[in-house]
């Protein structure tokens, strides 16, 4: 600060200028010493390892390692870089200013190199050499090329401070003197291959950054005479009105600008009313989202039309208000009825799947029964309608977000509980405590007795509104990872990921609803919906970051007009609006269900694979929501965003900010790592599995996603096809099972052929890198389509395809056989090695087996003597096969889980080797005991005899092992 006490008149703050230079230097230190220190802690084997050696030949990482491969550590670097380049470009200007003088160039060329150093460090800082090896060595290069005129025209241009320039030359001789050094050491380490010399390197790599940090902080010994002054000039900030118009209207203009958010006082009864709001609407999305999985178990169990999907219908609660009585009885007891709704949150407690079910159907229903009931009756009172209408879409992204915590379930679900990380009962708590804040204002009297007015608009145009609306919330925003399955391609990535992409959904929708709140005549207009529609389309036609922004359009219009359409439909008749629009967003679930399961449902190939047609006729029903809106009556009842009724848009923006920041948080902790190994890397082992999980329902309708990890993190699976796989519907709850498998078990993750794309699922997870992918649909003129997913992987230097296969069911067997021929030749055209991991639906050594493995393809089967198989098959070509067992699933599937060992032969001798067994099937087929192989082949004895959960080595009751 200023040493002087009084300060000129108008003066803000003073400051000395070598506070600057102190300020640079300390961060620049942090930037590196943190990243060093988090590193050392965290990853010290990894970070000291190098292309030759690894500790304890190596003992000290280089800065390269430290601050670009790892993370947190790459965090922490990039964290404290970014705020020292404030200090940095004020030091390099300053300086300038100090050394500027007419008709001299130099100062002028030394800071026009402190700026382009500065950018180039920025260069090398963000793009690390994993990003892009050639231009992280540009930037890196270019600033050390930089560093010598900056530094010898500093030297140069240094004031006539004696000690400055002192310090200037001992740092600028010992920078440029330790990289002979460091250079005679790098060759050491990469030419001659000396253990320890990269260690060596490493300190004087580092001692570069001392002294190229310390050099720049003389500046403070020469900036001591200089002192920055804020100075108003003005006197704006002690409240002058130097405008031409008068304080009032401008405090107008402002609050008129942001709606009056931040007009109002703070309340923490308000906060608190606001928190229970949303949490009680995050309450309701979870039944809602929960009921369809539910439903789901049974017509997956019983392998068709079960009966229980009537409960679907448990939304149209809304109708019973059309009977004065009822409406009557629920009005005068609004908070019983919403506590008993909330027994839909008790059903983890019925452990029959029959009686949970129920539960959660019987809660639905009342819960939107009771939702239709409280805006009603709210409809009075514009303020507290919309604070309950925000609170019901602010309810929707919490519940998203909370998804993207517990990767793709709600912690209330019905199918979770305690040993699949439920949070059942402390979730119920917290909805019951937030109900009773919800209904503890009593309802507006006058509402019970709305009369028609043709200024609502029409109930029947609102009921369409809301179906359409509801439908599109529900599918593709209930869970951020939905839109970005739509538009996933395979590998190399070209879209967005689940984590960390997933929050753009959630700011879409944020921005939408609070758009909403900013300017609600706008969204509700044509145009704005004709946005929305092109939106629509872009999402359904292309695929990877064209498509997904469509996708954004669609969650920020979605949001945005839904605040306007439930207002609407409040002031209409309840049991019209509500009744009939969930009876209308029932049709599109059912509808959204049958474009992919139109074999097994009476008209389903009537509607096969159109989602083109569910996305139209959704946001056609919206556009009958929208005419109603532009109708005189509708446009005369928008809220005005009057002060006084804008207090709960203040607490309702800062909930939002919350659930943002809650899904920031858990993005940054779910950041992919991607330095996945494989369980025997010493062995070039690699073990692979194939399962048919499900859709991640266990035979109790719990999700079994848990113990699914733990059998394959206990069988040490290297690379495991996943088949009915996708849940990314409404009736399935929105789910996406690799994504936790994957991160759980440290895999790369290709999801397959998406929601959009009508198939049941295939997943790939693997411990190697997928250098390239691409998704399949084979041929299926009448049955359901097949998926197929075709992987290259690199797997210990050598590049190994991986195909993945659900066949179509055994009613259709003409589609099996263009199936088999159609993946048979994808098979024969790869030139290496190759496994495929499959569910065929054939008998060993009969029928379309032959095709599969045959000359075509080039594949051999696993075991040609296991003839117990019809479903689950194994083959590969090109590849040593040393192991293949059959592990039981106990009650996670109806599908046991096949493994199978090969190893990745290395050099030519061993390819060759390979290769003429590629002919020879009795030395192929040769088996041996466990004894006769090596320790790092085997299987894990633990599930031997009766094994572990209901899991064990069953068919053979023990692995096999070849050994050619």
């Amino acid at each position: 600060m200023s040493k002087y006490k009084d300060k000129e008149q108008g003066t803000i703050l003073s400051l000395n200028a070598k506070w600057i230079s102190w300020t640079h230097t300390a961060v620049a230190y942090t930037a590196f010493l943190s990243a060093l220190s988090v590193g050392m802690y965290l990853h010290f084997h990894k970070i000291v390892r190098n292309e030759f050696y690894g500790y304890p030949d190596e003992w000290f990482p280089s800065v390269s390692a430290t601050i670009g491969d790892r993370y947190p550590e790459r965090s922490f670097f990039m964290l404290f870089i970014a705020m020292t380049s404030g200090p940095r470009f004020a030091l390099v200007a300053l300086w300038y200013l100090l050394t500027a003088r007419p008709a001299k160039a130099l100062p002028k060329f030394v800071a026009g190199v402190g700026v382009f150093r500065t950018l180039t460090c920025g260069g090398w800082t963000y793009v690390t050499s994993t990003d892009d090896h050639d231009w992280h060595d540009i930037f890196m290069i270019s600033y050390l090329v930089a560093t010598i005129p900056w530094t010898a025209g500093c030297i140069a241009l240094s004031p006539p401070n004696p000690t400055a320039v002192k310090y200037r030359k001992y740092l600028a001789g010992a920078f440029f003197g330790t990289i002979p050094f460091m250079v005679y050491f790098f060759i050491q380490h990469k030419i001659h291959r000396v253990a320890g010399a990269y260690t060596t390197y490493s300190f004087f790599e580092w001692s570069l950054i001392l002294f190229d940090v310390a050099f720049d902080a003389v500046t403070a010994l020469d900036f001591d005479t200089f002192e920055i002054v804020v100075k108003d000039v003005k006197g704006l900030s002690k409240g002058v009105n130097v405008s031409s118009k008068s304080a009032t209207v401008i405090e107008k203009e402002k609050g008129k600008a942001t709606a009056g958010i931040f007009d109002a006082k703070f309340s923490w009864s308000e906060v608190l009313d606001t928190a229970a709001e949303v949490y009680y609407g995050f309450a309701f999305w979870s039944m809602l989202t929960g009921l369809g999985v539910t439903i789901w178990y049974f017509p997956l169990w019983y392998m068709g039309i079960s009966g229980y999907e009537a409960f679907v219908m448990s939304t149209i609660g809304p109708l019973l208000l059309g009977v004065k009585p009822v409406r009557s009885l629920v009005l005068k007891n609004l908070r019983a009825f919403h506590l008993l709704s909330l027994g839909g949150l008790l059903a983890w407690q019925c452990k029959d799947p029959a009686y949970r079910l129920s539960t959660v159907g019987i809660g639905v229903a009342v819960s939107c029964l009771s939702w239709a009931a409280t805006l009603y009756s709210e409809s009075g009172n514009e303020a507290r309608l919309e604070s309950k209408i925000l609170a019901w879409i602010s309810g929707l992204i919490m519940s998203s977000a909370v998804k993207f915590a517990w990767k793709t379930n709600n912690p209330l679900w019905p199918i979770m509980h305690d040993a699949n990380g439920g949070q059942n009962g402390i979730g119920l708590a917290l909805a019951i405590l937030a109900m009773l804040r919800f209904t503890r204002k009593a309802p507006l009297k006058a509402a019970a007795t709305v009369k028609k007015d043709e200024q609502n608009g029409s109930s029947v145009l609102a009921a369409l509104g809301i179906g359409g609306l509801f439908f599109g919330l529900h599918s593709l925003l209930s869970d951020t990872s939905t839109m970005i399955s739509w538009v996933w391609e395979g590998y190399p990535v070209q879209g967005p990921l689940a984590a960390p992409h997933g929050w753009f959904t959630v700011a879409a929708m944020t921005a939408g609803l609070l758009t909403r709140v900013r300017q609600p005549r706008l969204v509700s207009t044509w145009s704005v919906y004709g946005v929305g529609c092109v939106g629509a389309a872009i999402l359904t036609l292309y695929p990877n970051w064209f498509g997904y922004y469509g996708g954004l359009t669609v969650a920020f219009y979605l949001t945005a007009i839904a605040p306007a359409m439930i207002t609407a439909a409040s002031r209409g008749s309840p049991a019209t609006t509500f009744g009939l629009g969930f009876f209308i967003y029932n049709l599109m679930v059912l509808f959204h269900v049958w474009v992919v399961a139109y074999a097994f449902v009476p008209g389903g190939p009537l509607v096969r694979e159109h989602t083109d047609w569910i996305m139209t006729t959704m946001m056609l029903l919206i556009g009958a929501g929208v005419f109603n809106l532009t109708s005189i009556g509708s446009r005369q009842r928008e809220i005005r965003g009057q002060p006084s009724q804008s207090r709960h848009r203040k607490y309702h923006t800062l909930a939002l900010g919350v659930i943002n920041l809650f899904f920031i948080a858990n993005t940054i902790r779910r950041f992919p790592s991607n330095d996945f190994k494989p369980y025997h890397e010493e062995s070039r082992l690699i073990t692979t599995g194939i399962w048919t999980v499900h859709f991640s329902l266990d035979n109790d309708m719990w999700s079994s996603e848990y113990r699914m990890r733990d059998l394959i993190r206990e069988l040490e699976i290297d690379v495991i096809g996943l088949l009915e796989t996708d849940s990314q519907r409404i009736i399935m709850g929105n789910r996406d099972t690799t994504q936790f498998l994957s991160e759980e078990l440290g895999m790369y993750v290709d999801y397959g052929p998406g929601p959009n794309k009508h198939t049941w699922g295939s997943a790939l997870l693997s411990k190697f890198p997928i250098m390239n992918s691409t998704h399949h649909l084979l041929p299926s003129p009448v049955g359901e389509l097949a998926p197929a997913i075709h992987a290259t992987l690199d797997v210990y230097g050598e590049l190994v395809d991986v195909f993945v296969f659900h066949s179509g069911q055994e009613e259709d067997p003409e589609d099996r056989r263009l199936q088999t021929e159609y993946l048979s030749k994808l098979m024969g055209s790869s030139p290496r090695p190759s496994i495929l991991l499959a569910y065929l639906v054939t008998t060993p050594l009969e029928g379309n087996y032959n095709t599969y493995v045959s000359g075509v393809s080039g594949m051999h089967d696993v075991d040609p003597s296991d003839w117990d198989r019809w479903c689950e098959y194994i083959l590969y070509k090109r590849l040593r096969r040393v192991g293949y067992a059959r592990v039981s699933r106990s009650t996670i599937t109806d599908t046991e889980l096949q493994v199978a060992k090969f190893v990745v032969p290395k050099g030519d001798a061993e390819k060759a080797q390979i290769a003429t067994l590629e002919s020879d099937v009795k030395a192929r087929d040769r088996r041996v005991s466990e004894r006769d192989i090596p320790q790092g082949w085997r299987f894990p004895a633990l599930f031997r005899g009766q094994g572990v959960r209901g899991h064990r080595y069953h068919v053979f009751d023990e692995p096999r092992y070849y050994n050619p």
